[in-house]
């Protein structure tokens, strides 16, 4: 007995419906996709920009010279000194100095040139102790972290949290930044390779990044709810064609 198959139009069209919706998925998941990979590149880094500090940081400061005793604070130890609201830090023999808006780097300077007055060729050490970024959203592992140094990207801090979790949105990720005395919203997008040139790219302190879940995430939690979804529906287009070919 021959079996002919007579399938019709709107099950070809489901089927063709749930190809394309599984490789659309899958074009909103790689990084930098318009990044030219078939040779080896290489960018001028020309946007980064040091941190400036801020009302309210803190910064770590040690002092170490050829006649310690001079310094009240302890020879070659970090004390933590608070930016005050007019942007300005108290210091052992030169007193208040205005720190809001410079660099860590033309602070030490600052420092090491009023301290010489005091001090014997001082040695002085800058930096800032409470640098940090948040990360939370639909990543692995959602947290606050502390930065050692004073430069780190979006994709470090990414990695940090694990990155982003299938379901979240890489094309529309939000940076939200706060910098005197004004709090910037500014969309990320994953997915390009201009992110590397983006005066964003690097992180400042107090940063927050955002991934949003796409819409999936409410209705299963992961990745599953999508892969049960499309076999279903593939098993309904089977059914469909497997009751078409017994009727007939």
């Amino acid at each position: 007995m021959k079996i002919y198959f007579k399938v019709q139009s709107p099950i070809i069209l489901i089927m063709v419906f749930i190809i394309l919706s599984s490789c659309n998925s899958y074009k909103n998941i790689p990084y930098f996709q318009d990044l030219k990979r078939s040779s080896n590149l290489n960018d001028n880094i020309d946007n980064f920009s040091p941190l400036t500090i801020q009302t309210e940081d803190i910064l770590g400061i040690s002092v170490s010279s050829l006649n310690p005793e001079a310094w009240k604070d302890e020879s070659n130890k970090e004390t933590g000194y608070l930016v005050d609201l007019d942007g300005n830090i108290q210091l052992p023999l030169v007193g208040s100095i205005k720190v809001a808006g410079f660099t860590t780097n033309v602070i030490r300077q600052q420092i090491q040139k009023k301290l010489t007055t005091y001090l014997k060729e001082p040695s002085v050490n800058v930096r800032l102790l409470n640098f940090k970024i948040s990360v939370i959203g639909d990543v692995a592992r959602p947290d606050v972290f502390k930065i050692q140094n004073e430069r780190v990207t979006i994709t470090e801090a990414l990695g940090l949290a694990g990155d982003l979790n299938i379901t979240g949105l890489r094309n529309n990720v939000l940076l939200i930044r706060e910098l005197n005395g004004k709090r910037e919203y500014v969309n990320i997008d994953l997915t390009s390779a201009s992110l590397f040139k983006s005066p964003y790219y690097y992180l400042k302190n107090n940063d927050v990044i955002y991934v949003q879940p796409d819409k999936t995430k409410s209705n299963s939690g992961d990745r599953s709810y999508r892969t049960v979804s499309l076999i279903l529906s593939a098993l309904s287009v089977l059914t469909i064609v497997l009751t078409s070919v017994i009727k007939n």
